[in-house]
């Protein structure tokens, strides 16, 4: 088909009516683990910020340790420029593949470390690999999903990092415990387990298509017919042939352009004048979430360990009652985001969150915190901020158009973290440091509020997407003037 070539399809809405099945838990399984990856790549990393303090291993200093998880998060945003780039530019399932390979490698080389500096450029490389999976996978993952239950899918898988967090913790258990590994080689075993998993992961995703919408755009609608038929084929089995023979003059069609890319001037346009108040709004909610998250979970481990004695092989235990209740969140609240809709749901989210933390770091300031209740305090705070991160991506990933979605995904990763996330680790772990339980309780007050103010710039600007074809969210920017 001819670049700029006009059509009008029926892709979208054949997608977004169809009924949930075995292919779609396909989708959700192979391309959601990218969340379980990223929650154990930073649960092992969290969990051993206390072990390579040793002298047996690296012998790092907690503001090292906070330093690795900032190369960490820095390669995760410059994965997910370069990458989201390409996802919009060369096909969702091309940099899947891509993204997921660097991480192999980042992860197994990490087990290799022999100092500091090797240590956090191997934690780079892996961070970049994740980072270009946020956007090909969230890209990816709207794109097949039927808009009536986008949001609780979305919520859940992004939710599944937590899975992966409650795997790193329990085997952090075993592997940072020296009478069954000697310390030495415990925590280089660990990131085998994520190299491990990578593996099952490339080999599932042979069988998820590319994304059809991306096709239709890029030329290539009959391809993207023919996948949405052998899809329905597989659904519905002989009714598809009835479907197809009544036509789909009850859908509502896309008209768009066809076309080979997108002008960087037209995505500069889309993202700072036409959707200008979206883009803010996606900055804010990305930006305050990272902060958020990374101040408390890349320093869990030294809270423990500095403030309450928790033994550097005990931390595991505690993190698994602390993964359980993020996973919990978005599993039981993520319904209530296509149902009650989107800007309530985000502004309570982020709102309680923010509220509940403020109270933790108030009790924690007063001393009348152990362990144990800190963690349940955790645990409950982060039930709730699981739901509201998760509704960060879910925005930013269907609030934009088709052509720039993934760029967009990736600009607003970057951003946020980069501000609120690549900080936060060096800043808490300099607190830590100091002993001082007043600083870090100034240090909590501050993520709530920008939680808190998260909240309020989603009532004023949030965009009602709940159970909207993304095409009704976002026109295409290959639609204008048809």
């Amino acid at each position: 088909m001819a670049n700029g070539e006009t059509i009008e399809s029926y892709v979208p809405a054949r997608l977004d009516r169809m009924p949930w099945s075995r292919w779609h838990w396909l989708i959700v399984v192979s391309l959601g683990a990218t969340w379980i990856l990223d929650g154990l790549e930073v649960t092992l990393a969290g969990a051993l910020g206390g072990i390579l303090t040793l002298h047996e291993t690296l012998g790092l200093t907690p503001a090292r340790v906070g330093a690795s998880a900032t190369c960490y998060l820095a390669g995760a945003v410059v994965g997910a420029l370069l990458f989201g780039y390409g996802t919009d530019r060369f096909g969702r399932k091309k940099l899947f593949f891509i993204t997921v390979a660097v991480y192999l490698i980042g992860t197994a080389l990490s087990a290799f470390s022999w100092n500091f500096w090797s240590y956090a450029f191997f934690r780079a490389v892996t961070g970049a690999g994740i980072g270009g999976e946020y956007a090909a996978i969230n890209s990816a993952i709207d794109e097949l999903i039927p808009a009536r239950v986008r949001g609780r899918v979305d919520l859940i898988i992004n939710g599944s990092y937590w899975v992966g967090a409650a795997m790193g913790a329990a085997a952090t258990l075993v592997l940072l415990d020296p009478r069954r590994v000697p310390v030495w080689l415990g925590w280089r075993c660990a990131f085998g387990i994520g190299a491990t998993l990578g593996l099952i992961v490339i080999f599932f995703r042979r069988w998820i298509p590319e994304s059809p919408r991306w096709l239709m755009i890029h030329g290539r609608n009959p391809e993207a017919e023919e996948i949405v038929g052998e899809v329905e084929q597989k659904i519905l089995g002989s009714h598809a042939t009835a479907v197809a023979a009544r036509g789909y003059s009850d859908a509502w069609p896309t008209r768009i352009r066809t076309r080979t890319h997108t002008p960087w001037q037209e995505i500069w346009d889309a993202i700072v004048h036409e959707h200008r108040r979206r883009s803010f709004l996606g900055f804010v909610l990305m930006l305050t979430q990272a902060f958020f998250y990374n101040a408390i979970f890349f320093t869990y481990a030294l809270v423990l360990m500095r403030f309450y004695k928790v033994p550097e092989q005990n931390v595991g235990g505690y993190l698994l009652p602390f993964a359980l209740g993020n996973v919990l969140g978005p599993v039981l609240l993520g319904h209530l985001f296509d149902t009650i809709g989107r800007k309530k749901m985000i502004a309570v989210t982020y709102g309680l969150a923010g509220i509940l933390l403020a109270l933790t770091g108030w009790l924690f300031q007063a001393g009348l915190l152990t362990a144990q209740t800190q963690t349940l305090a955790w645990t409950i705070i982060f039930f709730v901020a699981s739901a509201a991160a998760s509704s960060a991506y879910l925005t930013v990933s269907e609030i934009f158009p088709l052509e720039i979605r993934a760029l967009a995904i990736a600009i607003f990763y970057a951003i946020g973290t980069l501000v609120g996330g690549v900080g936060a680790p060096v800043l808490f772990g300099w607190i830590i440091g100091t002993g001082s339980s007043t600083a870090l309780f100034t240090g909590y007050l501050l993520a709530a509020v920008l939680m808190v103010f998260g909240a309020l710039v989603e009532a004023w600007i949030g965009v009602a997407a709940e159970r909207r074809s993304l095409e009704h969210v976002a026109a295409p920017l290959s639609s204008k003037g048809l």
